[in-house]
């Protein structure tokens, strides 16, 4: 760092001071004048005075233009929002048949389609995108990759099934991202950063627990950011009969804590919509700062030049 951009702040105080200078001399100059026993006698011995604003306007710019040099030796940056060029997402939904219930209109599943198929359009197009879907037991419906159109194929075609295996759902995610990373390593690059997005609406009652789960996602550094969707008062009409189906929040918000991921609660198509975007934001984009520095250069160059014009140009008006 140079010796100026070392030391702004002294320059920064230096405009402060010469700020300073400038008001205590335009008060003299008043003070003085005051002090003239006629005001007649002073209006012939001295030029008439332009106007105060003609007096103040190039000091004033001046004064701005090296406040802003000085703040350009700070380095200022703007934060800018940028695609991610590179990621793996694996989008794991729970398609057991307590996703029937009504509690969200049409259906739990239905309305879950729907947010999942935004999810899909508002992803940077370069991040790899997969789809894995779970009941009983979990499959991957399709691989990572780029190709959106596959994934919201895959998203339509979604059917309901007995039971539920949250825990299975996220090694059968793990399983893509590795297959995933492996085709990159083949084609030499290395795996980029990975998370999985789930989305249930109750517990595990099959397959391997949901603590075993989230042990190997944490050890692979893969969070499991896990949306609990549907309401308390949810139920499913089974031969007349109403089966409660409330969501099991407390084992989704742990799922999450446990592998260092987002914990989220839908209770509407809107709100889970929402929820997507949200995620979108997070995984899909990074933050930058991107220095402007040349900004206020420019502008403090602006600045000097308007007030060495507006000086040259009311000195010229002068008897």
């Amino acid at each position: 760092m140079s010796f100026l951009a070392g030391h702004w702040l002294w320059l920064f105080v230096l405009v402060a001071a010469l700020t300073a200078a400038y008001i205590v001399l335009s008060r003299r100059r008043r003070v003085y004048a005051a002090r003239m026993s006629s005001t007649a006698l002073l209006s012939s011995v001295l030029p008439r005075r332009p106007q105060w604003w003609r007096r103040h306007v190039p000091a004033a710019l001046l004064l701005l233009a090296l406040a802003g040099l000085v703040i350009s030796l700070a380095r200022p940056a703007r934060a800018e929002r940028v695609p991610r060029e590179r990621a793996t997402i694996i989008l794991a939904i729970d398609v057991s048949n307590s996703m029937a219930a009504t509690d969200i209109q049409p259906t739990r599943l239905e309305a879950a389609k729907q947010g999942a198929e935004a999810f899909v359009d508002q992803l940077p197009p370069r991040i790899n995108l997969g789809l894995v879907s779970f009941a009983g037991s979990a499959a991957v419906l399709v691989p990572a990759s780029t190709d959106r159109e596959a994934v919201r194929s895959g998203i339509r075609g979604l059917q309901l099934g007995p039971a539920t295996a949250v825990g299975e759902g996220i090694f059968a995610s793990l399983q893509a991202i590795t297959t995933a990373g492996q085709r990159m390593s083949d084609e030499g690059q290395p795996p980029p950063p990975a998370a999985i997005i789930l989305l249930s609406d109750g517990e595990t009652t099959r397959g391997r627990p949901n603590t075993q789960a989230a042990t190997a996602a944490r050890d692979a550094e893969i969070p499991v950011d896990t949306i609990a969707y549907g309401t308390s008062d949810g139920s499913l009409d089974v031969g007349g009969q109403e089966i409660p189906v409330p969501v099991n929040e407390d084992a989704l918000r742990e799922l999450a804590e446990q592998t260092g991921g987002s914990y989220h609660r839908a209770t509407s198509g809107d709100e889970l919509e929402s929820v997507y975007r949200g995620l979108g934001s997070s995984i899909g984009y990074r933050t930058e700062y991107r220095e402007i520095t040349g900004w206020f250069v420019g502008l403090s160059f602006l600045l000097g030049m308007g007030a060495a014009a507006l000086s040259l140009a009311f000195a010229s008006r002068l008897p």
